[in-house]
């Protein structure tokens, strides 16, 4: 069976009114899918520009979100060093106080010194966050990455800020509050010493006491500086993504506002199309009236 023939002004009219129907039905495709290039076969060279960026976006929420961990981690060990601060000027006020006390309120005195080291101790325990204690351990290190791209990246090394290491040299390692005590003093309570002994006793106390405070002070100040660096850094990434990200959008994503007007268009001439297509049926009809 032949093909129908058409004559060259209709088949010209039908070329375009095809055109203009491929042209609308992509016109609406990009209107609900809000994409301009929604794979290579649109626009090959825009669709791997847009999907490099886009994974490198990708990859940077990846650090992103392991910085903002790495903040919480260093916050967990700051708020430890910042509460210790407090337990130690505790542990100087309740020293000082033995030296004018009598032996029954000196007895008292040295139960809440022991305990208030107990507490310090179990304080800087309690600070790990996901298995990781910055202030127990020298040997605990924290590293962030901060791209995928460079080997810039931040370690934070522990430190062991218990009792036993900030207050006591003689009783390296050991986190026994009792122990330090006895250490401190020579023996288990301020009633072990009377007159200068007591004061000089006291003052042992109290210098490695200040000690102590300078040493938390000064990992409260580094964990403080290594916060802010995080941070700088976590806000340069959000703002990175961002940028990628549009990047990319403006490779893939259609202006809703020349779709629409192209839509409009498109269906207009659609419908002049079709008018087209029946004029010329009109005068094939009209050859054909000359033969009747």
């Amino acid at each position: 069976m032949s093909d129908i023939a058409l004559t060259a002004t209709s088949r010209a009219n039908l070329l375009s009114l095809q055109n203009t129907t491929d042209l609308a039905n992509r016109t609406q495709s990009r209107l609900s899918t809000g994409l301009k290039v929604a794979s290579a076969l649109d626009d090959a060279v825009a669709y791997f520009q847009s999907k490099g960026l886009s994974d490198r976006a990708s990859d940077f929420t990846d650090r992103k979100a392991e910085i903002d961990q790495g903040i919480s981690s260093l916050k967990s060990a700051m708020n430890a060093t910042e509460a210790a601060d407090k337990i130690l000027k505790q542990l100087k006020g309740i020293a000082i106080s033995a030296k004018t006390a009598d032996t029954q309120t000196q007895a008292d005195l040295s139960v809440q010194f022991t305990d208030l080291l107990d507490q310090l101790n179990s304080l800087f325990g309690d600070a790990s966050y996901q298995g990781t204690n910055l202030v127990t351990s020298t040997t605990q290190t924290l590293t962030v990455k901060f791209s995928e791209v460079t080997s810039s990246e931040l370690t934070v090394t522990g430190r062991d800020l218990r009792a036993g290491e900030i207050l006591s040299t003689a009783l390296a390692g050991s986190d026994g509050g009792a122990a330090v005590f006895a250490d401190l003093l020579g023996a288990t309570s301020f009633t072990a010493f009377a007159g200068t002994a007591l004061i000089g006793a006291v003052d042992s106390i109290t210098d490695k006491v200040d000690t102590a405070v300078s040493s938390v002070r000064a990992a409260t100040a580094s964990l403080g500086s290594n916060i802010t660096l995080l941070q700088t850094r976590l806000d340069f990434s959000a703002n990175y993504i961002n940028n990628l990200t549009e990047g990319a959008d403006k490779l893939t994503l259609a202006d809703l506002n020349e779709e629409g007007a192209n839509l409009v268009a498109l269906q207009t001439r659609q419908q002049l199309a079709l008018k087209a297509l029946s004029f010329a049926g009109q005068n094939e009809q009209a050859v054909l009236q000359l033969f009747q």
